[in-house]
């Protein structure tokens, strides 16, 4: 595992290229951000943030999201893919929130997880883009990078990374530091093609020292 000069380091060097690590993702409300979440899924944010303005201008709150038809959900979100469960789970979600929670985003990961849609990467999110609490929000950037990096053990299990990334990333640093993964696997670490040889974590990362041999 890594060293805490070799993660000091790589947490200060994303530091200063992102200084503003915040989420991709445009949204007012505190609903809005699960749902955006939801949206999501095996879809880019830069959809999402298409695809959102009109849904939001036809449901503009929580009880009209509640009271809608699935089916008229599913028509605003249809480009961001699988639209039924989607448009479902929204539905279902607003129904809760106004039923069990008096039309608030609960602030416990038991409580979010019990939402319908509602999975650990997007309750780890919105407690810490909305509550402010230690968030280790592992998506497909983050668990592919800390992999890259030697954070982690490479596993792909997000339970399994964020269990790992507990152990040594400071919580006060957690959610900033998953957002600049984010931002850092569009940029450089991609999946694809990473940027080795111009990568600023060259120097602390395992793949990029195996690659320079």
């Amino acid at each position: 595992m890594k060293s805490k000069a070799a993660l000091k380091r790589i947490i200060e060097t994303l530091k200063g290229i992102y200084p503003d690590a915040l989420c991709s993702l445009q949204y007012e409300k505190d609903y809005e951000l699960l749902f955006a979440v939801r949206l999501s899924a095996q879809c880019t944010d830069e959809r999402v943030n298409k695809v959102t303005p009109a849904l939001y201008e036809r449901f503009p709150t929580l009880q009209s999201f509640a009271e809608a038809d699935p089916k008229e959900v599913g028509e605003y979100i249809h480009s961001c893919g699988f639209f039924n469960g989607k448009a479902r789970d929204i539905v279902a979600c607003s129904q809760m929130l106004l039923e069990k929670h008096g039309g608030k985003v609960p602030d416990t990961m038991d409580e979010l997880t019990a939402l319908p849609g509602v999975g650990r990467k997007t309750a780890n999110l919105i407690l810490g883009d909305v509550y402010g609490q230690p968030a280790y929000v592992c998506d497909t950037h983050c668990i592919r990078i800390t992999g890259r990096l030697g954070i982690t053990d490479g596993a792909k299990d997000p339970l399994q990374v964020e269990r790992q990334l507990r152990e040594v990333i400071p919580p006060k640093e957690s959610n900033n530091f998953c957002h600049r993964m984010v931002l850092f696997g569009r940029d450089t670490c991609t999946a694809r093609s990473p940027k080795c040889e111009s990568c600023p974590l060259r120097q602390d990362c395992d793949m990029g020292k195996s690659s320079a041999k």
